[in-house]
């Protein structure tokens, strides 16, 4: 049988657009309380109040700084008490020749899209560990399956977000924790750098590209398991990407 979100409470970081918007909506239609990590305040309040029925806490912050990641655990457990799903979501994008990247922006996407992850799977860990229970869902990429020649930077932090849920899944398990990663190809959101729906719809039509619906779909199957069950990663394509 298929678990109960219901009364979950649950921390999405990215929540504010793309792949993090469209799980916190899943998980509101789950019944599941959140809280909403993102940089922008003010667009993590439109994102909440597309389900006011919902439980919901909205944090904005920098996942940048150390401090930060900290301080969104800990206003979450403040607010609900506990933690019973992480989707570690947050992450930036640097795509092109490195010779043309800006070496400056290197260390801010190592810093959100890697330390970001350890720190607050490293927060969350000693409440679920007390309660022998929990859910951690990383977004990797299918870049942290394959060293993409146009991303090598992002590919090398989605590689190391890979090996961390890899041994991470080891520690977690005997106190009852799943640790898992959703490994997106082309995703259809800002991210990527579509944004008109009529672009995006033609996109998906020719099955170029996913709908970050799509990616919260394959979360939801990963959380709902039975417990006996751990998805160690998941790899979703469109069905023309040829990698």
């Amino acid at each position: 049988m298929s678990r109960d979100l219901k009364g979950k409470v649950a921390l999405v970081t990215g929540a504010s657009s793309g792949i993090g918007r469209a799980m916190a909506r899943m998980l509101a239609g789950q019944g599941a309380r959140l809280a909403l990590v993102g940089r922008s305040g003010e667009r993590l309040e439109a994102v909440r109040a597309e389900f006011p029925v919902t439980d919901a806490l909205v944090i904005a912050a920098d996942l940048n700084k150390p401090a930060e990641v900290e301080r969104t655990i800990a206003e979450t457990i403040a607010r609900f008490g506990q933690i019973d799903i992480l989707l570690a979501n947050a992450g930036l994008y640097l795509p092109g020749d490195l010779v043309d990247c800006n070496a400056d922006r290197f260390d801010e996407v190592i810093s959100v899209n890697v330390n970001a992850v350890f720190r607050a799977v490293r927060a969350v860990l000693p409440g679920m560990m007390e309660r022998r229970s929990g859910d951690i869902i990383v977004t990797s990429s299918i870049a942290g399956h394959q060293a993409l020649q146009w991303e090598p930077v992002y590919s090398a932090t989605k590689h190391a977000v890979q090996a961390f849920v890899h041994g991470m899944r080891r520690q977690a398990a005997p106190h009852g924790i799943r640790i898992g990663a959703v490994a997106p190809g082309v995703v259809l959101n800002e991210l990527w750098g579509y944004s008109d729906p009529e672009a995006i719809a033609a996109k998906a039509e020719a099955r170029e590209g996913l709908l970050s619906e799509d990616v919260a779909d394959a979360v939801l199957f990963m959380l709902t398991r039975p417990a006996n069950v751990t998805i160690r990663d998941l790899v979703i394509l469109p069905q023309n990407q040829d990698i």
